[in-house]
């Protein structure tokens, strides 16, 4: 689960198509809004290579990109592998990444993909579609290579290479999301040895074989990763030799190194506190990045963890079944004093399931639908629901026992800690007690159903497939010893019928107005309460880094894109003969846009995925 993506740092975390016609775009990688970024201490290695050092509050859960779901690992990910396509970091529609274009049948159930000839794998072999091919049936055959990933060929029929630059993707149906397939392309003659996918995490042997901008050389858990720079990469090297993501367990700590230089980018968990930030404005060489961010902030309850074979477990409180109850605890919850006072003001209200910053999607509910914060109609709402007050003023549950929930928060994520105090008052004049849960971990209890509360988050991307998809009943567990797609174990037939029918919708318009009544379902049965959409606050030093892109990039992210641009495009800020200026990197590059055939439906600018991945983040 993200702190968030996709990030729970938990359990798991999409697009929409590009134009129609072939059109020639150039892209200016380094389109960034004029951030300078980086130290010099952490800039060059003894041996004179030029190292741009990350600093990091979350690990990684997986190196294998069919397991990963944090955004951490899903983002190293996207520095490893090429995908079918990506996203243009200016405005995000949909560019060409390992395939060059697409077209679809006039029935959209025939996708074709020319797959590039100039991509190679890191050890020299050519990347080709069969690779693609082998990827999507291996998930399409493999539960364990589906962990991550599998809703995006759960409608896949059958998937074939007829040459090394074709692949033909069959759908039971149509599919909005075929241009917004965010799934790591791996190389078939490394990945068809691996005999469990369920258990290999691609963390053993280095440096692991890939085509993207970045070949992953080294790994120590909560610790680093290191990547070096492929100098074969078909957009062309990375400026920087070396690419390093270092793991500070304290926050605080991270921010000290970047004012000393020790790292060159920090960017929280997945953002800087705003009292971090503020301390880091006005340093000398350092300059934070205050941009609106593209996660929530939400509490999710346990709405009774079960697994597909309908088998329950977990030990959620089972007054938490009740949909009075859990709107009472959201009626309690004062998002106007977490913006204020926690985020202090670096954070937009929280409302539906998607941020702002996503405007074909963002969803508000109605002034008689809205939740909101009335203690008073709350304790109604309990009363009535029969958890009454005793004489001690404490709520009784049915087993005649006062109710104190558990709430797990993330050790790393000062945020948690501070609205959890709150929250302990504002449930506490309720009279429900809460026990903070704060664990490094919170992964284990979270996928065992053991909580009852838990600080939740997602990275959305453009197209929000991914994040919708993981509230769906085919995003359970197979059973209780498996781990499934699930973000908090929601399971509601009305929802899913609506994800089926956002999927198979091609007009632009008419699928935001499915996935904004999901938001609203989602909204109504009260298992997810965004709180808030947090900006993207995070810091560099413009000492080591001249130029980087953001994304969007008049006013987005750096750490966490829906692509490789930042670290891609960073140029080192010793660069010589350099053109650059504070509005480009001077990185241009030509992209022959993929050709879209819709039938009479047209196209429609495509993008996704999570949290980040999000996945969780």
């Amino acid at each position: 689960m993200g702190t968030n993506d996709q990030t729970r740092s938990l359990p798991r975390g999409l697009r929409l198509v590009a134009a129609a016609g072939a059109a020639a775009l150039t892209l200016t990688a380094g389109l960034a809004t004029p951030l300078d970024p980086a130290p010099r201490q952490a800039r060059a290695a003894d041996d004179g290579k030029k190292v741009l050092t990350v600093a990091v509050a979350q690990s990684v859960d997986s190196l294998s990109p069919f397991l990963a779901v944090r955004l951490l690992s899903t983002s190293i990910h996207r520095l490893m592998y090429e995908y079918l396509t990506n996203y243009d970091p200016k405005d995000n529609h949909a560019i060409p990444g390992l395939a060059t274009k697409w077209e679809s049948s006039p029935d959209k159930l025939t996708w074709t993909y020319t797959i590039r000839s100039n991509s190679k794998w890191s050890d020299g072999e050519q990347a080709t579609a069969e690779d693609a091919a082998w990827t999507f049936n291996k998930m399409m055959t493999d539960s364990g290579a589906a962990t991550a990933n599998g809703s995006y060929v759960g409608n896949f029929r059958k998937v074939t290479a007829p040459s090394p630059t074709r692949l033909v993707i069959e759908l039971k149906k149509p599919q909005a999301t075929m241009t917004a397939l965010d799934v790591p392309i791996v190389p078939k003659h490394v990945w068809e040895k691996v005999s469990d996918f369920s258990e290999f995490n691609n963390d053993k042997s280095f440096p692991v074989v890939g085509n993207g901008p970045f070949v992953l050389t080294g790994y120590k858990p909560d610790s680093y990763v290191r990547l070096k720079a492929n100098e074969s990469f078909w957009r062309g090297a990375p400026k920087f030799d070396e690419l390093v993501f270092r793991y500070y367990k304290d926050q605080d700590a991270a921010v000290s190194a970047l004012r000393k230089g020790e790292v060159s980018f920090v960017a929280g968990s997945p953002s800087l506190t705003p009292a971090q930030a503020e301390s880091l404005e006005g340093t000398e060489n350092v300059k934070v990045n205050d941009a609106p961010g593209r996660r929530f902030y939400a509490l999710a309850t346990n709405p009774g963890a079960k697994a597909k074979n309908g088998e329950k477990f977990g030990d959620g409180h089972p007054s938490l079944l009740d949909r009075r109850v859990r709107h009472a605890l959201f009626m309690a919850v004062d998002r106007e004093a977490i913006i204020d006072k926690v985020f202090r003001g670096h954070a937009v209200e929280g409302e539906g399931y998607i941020p702002p910053r996503f405007s074909q999607y963002f969803w508000k509910p109605s002034a008689s639908q809205k939740l909101a914060y009335d203690p008073a109609k709350a304790a109604e709402l309990l009363d009535r629901a029969g958890y009454r007050k005793n004489g001690d003023g404490k709520r009784v549950g049915k087993d005649g026992k006062p109710i104190t929930y558990r709430v797990l928060c993330h050790a790393t994520d000062p945020n948690d800690k501070a609205v959890g105090k709150y929250l302990q008052e504002w449930w506490g004049d309720l009279g429900i007690g809460v026990r903070l849960e704060c664990l490094d971990n919170v992964t284990d209890p979270w996928l065992a159903g053991k909580y009852d509360l838990a600080f939740d988050g997602w990275s959305v991307n453009p197209d929000p497939d991914f994040v919708l998809s993981i509230h769906t009943c085919g995003a359970l567990p197979a059973t209780p010893k498996d781990t499934g797609a699930t973000d908090n174990f929601i399971c509601d037939k009305q929802y899913d019928e609506l994800y089926a029918r956002q999927l198979a919708e091609y007009d632009p318009a008419k699928r935001a107005d499915i996935v904004k009544r999901m938001e609203s379902r989602l909204y109504d049965l009260g298992y997810m309460n965004v709180m808030a959409y947090p900006n993207a606050v995070e810091a560099y030093r413009t000492d080591q880094i001249k130029s980087i892109t953001t994304m969007p990039a008049k006013a987005g992210n750096i750490y966490g894109q829906d692509g490789y641009w930042s670290w891609w495009s960073a140029v080192p800020a010793d660069a010589g003969g350099s053109s650059d200026n504070a509005s480009s990197t001077g990185v241009v590059v030509g992209i022959v846009a993929g050709v879209v055939i819709l039938g009479g439906l047209g196209v429609f600018a495509a993008m996704r995925r999570r949290a980040t991945a999000e996945d969780r983040e």
